[in-house]
């Protein structure tokens, strides 16, 4: 089973530049789910969506392309992809000569799917999407909907998860609400680099307390943890301390080395949202 420490993060690594897909280092998901009380089914659905700003490679006249690509992930899938490997991964495609679009689409498509999918007894897939470059304009930058939490002037006390932080008004009537804060903020497992996050978390069900979600969220700040597992240990959180009858978490993380992930937990099936950079990405 490969870990976070055999990858190459944090470490000097050579630069490939020729097409290679055993560049790619899948983890295994579930360790990180059974810290935070997953040991059958996740009570949720969703995935991951990254973008990819550093994609480049030659036409078969060794003239360079560009793109952008967007992927989404399964949170099914038994493994995430460690981000240094991902961007070893796209890099190797800068000297290397395709057809067309098409077919560097394709062959990301069976890359990523055999990763995230490696040791799964069925396997699905991926979803990969090129935009060419007379396409980028089209590029929208939106941020998160939502009530925003940020407004409130609340003292913070902790930098690593507190989740006794959390509360809801079980004794009153429902709501629905919409939930923004752009102070997410957690680090890397391995090296202990910033990641830097928007996150927007949507429920209905009995009221939660917004200073202790805010103060909550604040929390991270010096927690080391991929952002697939961040995002699915606030959901764990809110639906254990909570009690929705709904909820959804949606992370913005900034990109890093080209590279941009974002993900998406929900407690009832949905469509993903649209892969929309925010302002600080």
């Amino acid at each position: 089973m490969n870990t976070p420490e055999q990858s190459q993060l944090g470490k000097a690594s050579a630069y490939v530049d020729r097409y290679d897909p055993s560049l790619l280092f899948p983890i295994p998901r579930q360790p990180k789910r059974e810290e935070i009380g997953i040991t059958g089914t996740p009570p949720f659905f969703g995935a991951d969506l990254w973008t990819a700003f550093e994609l480049s490679w030659l036409n078969p006249k060794g003239k360079p392309q560009v793109a952008i690509a967007h992927i989404t992930i399964p949170c099914e899938t038994p493994n995430i992809i460690e981000s240094k490997s991902f961007k070893l991964y796209l890099n190797s495609f800068n000297n290397s000569r395709f057809a067309d679009a098409g077919e560097v689409q394709a062959r990301l498509r069976d890359d990523l799917g055999e990763a995230a999918w490696r040791g799964a007894a069925t396997r699905a897939g991926v979803g990969v999407r090129l935009l060419a470059p007379e396409l980028f304009d089209q590029e929208a930058v939106h941020e998160l909907d939502g009530l925003n939490l940020d407004r409130l002037d609340i003292e913070c006390q902790h930098y690593t998860p507190a989740p006794e932080l959390l509360s809801a008004r079980s004794d009153e009537a429902p709501v629905s609400e919409t939930l923004c804060s752009r102070l997410l903020k957690s680090n890397c497992l391995v090296t202990g680099q910033p990641d830097w996050g928007s996150v927007q978390i949507q429920y209905s069900g009995p009221q939660i307390d917004q200073a202790g979600l805010l103060a909550y969220l604040v929390s991270f700040r010096n927690h080391n943890e991929f952002h697939e597992q961040c995002v699915e240990r606030i959901f764990m959180d809110l639906w254990q301390r909570c009690r929705p009858i709904k909820l959804s978490v949606y992370a913005r993380y900034t990109r890093r080395g080209g590279l941009d992930i974002n993900p998406m937990r929900t407690s009832h099936p949905q469509a993903l949202p649209a892969n929309r950079r925010t302002a600080r990405q």
